[in-house]
């Protein structure tokens, strides 16, 4: 580790924040409409083409979790981490079924958010409440977990001073970078993340493909580094007296590996940020063509997550694992490299953050401003608020990691995929069936919502006290792996035997105002766009 402040490194670093600050703010003009609209603001006019939507979409889901989350939880306890590659390679099969749905419906409609979708579907502004609710709670901890990226790179970078250092000198620059980052998206929108995902994408391939040729070589060869990796992560925990990890998950670790896995990938397009760079496609098919081709992205994530391994065998020591890969970084490559690596992993946290906050303030302002505060707000006074609120979501997220521990940042995105998971009966069992009842649709997301918070919170150890990535014993049936699989099946069980009692009793269901047509439409066709959405008809057509 070197002392003091890299002055290059940085300089490069400042370098590319400039850029891109720049670029954030010019984003105002590219492709704007006169309108003042949600639709505008939130979604960029829904105007994006394939293209701009990969990298939109690459940049929203490729975040800094990618480049410091998941090689340190490798750095950490072995390949057990890698359980980040098969899930993204799970979810573009899954997504290609039910997104181009959604998007044709929102078209269709003007639906802005998920909760718009769950309102218009089911007739319930409760369960839609619910889906916001939850939707601006899960993306909280993973604003945090983009902010964790840009403090590890300033820390390595030596900027902010040591442990001692007042709490407000220390995190002044991350305090500033995110004070830029506010600024451009109340200016700019979605179309700022949009435009300097272009950037971000183009410096995390360059950075990938140096480190994965340049680092080994350094190192000997994979076959080094994978033996000293073994050889080290096989050394017992003082703590605990078991092995710090494996370099493949052993057979007591296999099924919670398989559903933190599987439950990660049907968590990933439940995130209000997903369906946000989602819906700003032009066409349906311009979300089937990028189911095609975003797992290039996760073939990028595998060579990246080798990165923990090439720490713990370039013998990095650092007490919290989020700086093993920054700190790789700076020992391995040159000064001027290092700050390019520096600045892919700060962009790489900007541009999600951007969507996030977006994606939340689009939900306060569309399912609980519009719908329970101001039912007559006009689309110039809902971009307006929206506008406020992603400020009020960002300065919520910066509390949220100054307050808590970052040692195991892995933890703020596991826990918010426990509960965005509680959304998925709701908004995909809607996009094929009205067969649900709200009721019980309610009653399934607050069972779940309670199990997994509960068991999120009481689950811990000394070498595994991440929320949502511990697994807990049921007398009888032994490990049932991931927290929020378990907490999906009580939803799905509760909402299962509650409609099948709501319908027994003919309970008063809602009205959908949605037509089976509505889900299969494109952006040319007749009807989809610039039309008052359809008229209701009587539930469970």
């Amino acid at each position: 580790m070197k002392d003091g402040v890299n002055g290059i490194a940085l300089a490069v670093f400042i370098f590319f924040f400039l850029v891109v600050t720049v670029m954030g703010f010019l984003a105002a003009r590219w492709r704007r409409s006169s309108e003042e609209s949600l639709d505008e603001w939130g979604l960029g006019g829904r105007s994006f083409g394939t293209w701009v939507t990969w990298f939109l979409l690459g940049g929203d889901l490729y975040t800094a979790y990618t480049f410091v989350a998941v090689p340190a939880a490798i750095y950490a306890g072995g390949a057990a981490g890698f359980y980040a590659v098969p899930y993204t390679i799970l979810v573009y099969p899954l997504i290609f079924t039910f997104l181009p749905r959604l998007w044709s419906v929102s078209h269709r409609h003007g639906y802005v958010t998920t909760s718009d979708f769950v309102r218009g579907r089911f007739g319930s502004k409760g369960l839609s409440l619910a889906v916001a609710l939850t939707g601006i709670l899960a993306t909280m901890p993973y604003i945090a977990l983009q902010l964790v990226g840009i403090q590890a790179v300033l820390d390595v970078m030596g900027v902010g001073g040591g442990e001692d250092t007042n709490w407000f000198v220390k995190d002044l620059p991350l305090l500033i970078a995110f004070a830029v980052l506010a600024a451009y998206t109340y200016s700019s929108g979605l179309r700022a993340p949009a435009l300097i995902a272009f950037v971000k994408d183009g410096l995390i391939y360059l950075v990938i493909a140096v480190a994965i040729i340049y680092i080994p070589i350094k190192l000997g060869g994979f076959d080094d580094i994978f033996a000293k990796a073994g050889d080290a992560l096989s050394q017992k925990n003082p703590a605990t007296g078991q092995p710090k990890g494996a370099l493949a998950p052993g057979e007591a670790g296999q099924w919670g590996y398989a559903t933190l896995a599987l439950g990660s990938a049907l968590a990933l397009f439940m995130y209000p940020h997903s369906v946000t760079a989602t819906l700003s496609s032009s066409k349906r098919n311009v979300i089937r063509r990028n189911t095609t081709i975003l797992p290039l992205y996760s073939l990028m994530l595998g060579l990246l997550a080798l990165l923990g391994f090439m720490a713990i065998a370039s013998g990095i020591k650092v007490s919290n694992g989020q700086l093993a890969i920054p700190q790789l970084f700076e020992d391995m490559f040159p000064d001027w490299f290092a700050g390019v690596a520096f600045a892919a992993i700060g962009i790489g946290a900007l541009v999600p953050a951007a969507i996030m906050s977006i994606a939340a303030a689009n939900l306060f302002t569309r399912n609980i401003y519009k719908d329970f505060l101001k039912p007559d707000a006009t689309p110039a006074q809902e971009a307006r608020i929206s506008k406020l609120v992603s400020l009020l979501v960002k300065v919520g997220a910066l509390i949220f990691v100054l307050g808590m521990d970052k040692t195991v940042a892995i933890n703020f995105q596991l826990l918010g995929g426990i509960w965005i998971l509680q959304t998925l009966p709701a908004l995909v069992g809607g996009l094929f069936t009205r067969w649900f009842h709200r009721w019980a649709l309610l009653a399934g997301w607050a069972a779940g919502m309670a199990y997994g918070t509960w068991a999120a919170w009481s689950t811990s150890s000394p070498t595994q006290d991440h929320f949502g990535g511990s697994s807990k014993e049921i007398p009888g049936l032994g490990e049932i792996g991931y927290i929020g699989m378990t907490a999906i099946v009580l939803n799905a069980v509760v909402t299962v035997v509650l409609t099948l009692v709501l319908r027994a009793v003919k309970a008063p269901d809602g009205v959908d105002e949605t037509q089976p047509s509505d889900y299969v439409a494109d952006a040319g066709d007749p009807g989809v766009k610039d039309l008052p959405p359809a008229v209701p008809e009587t539930a469970g057509h």
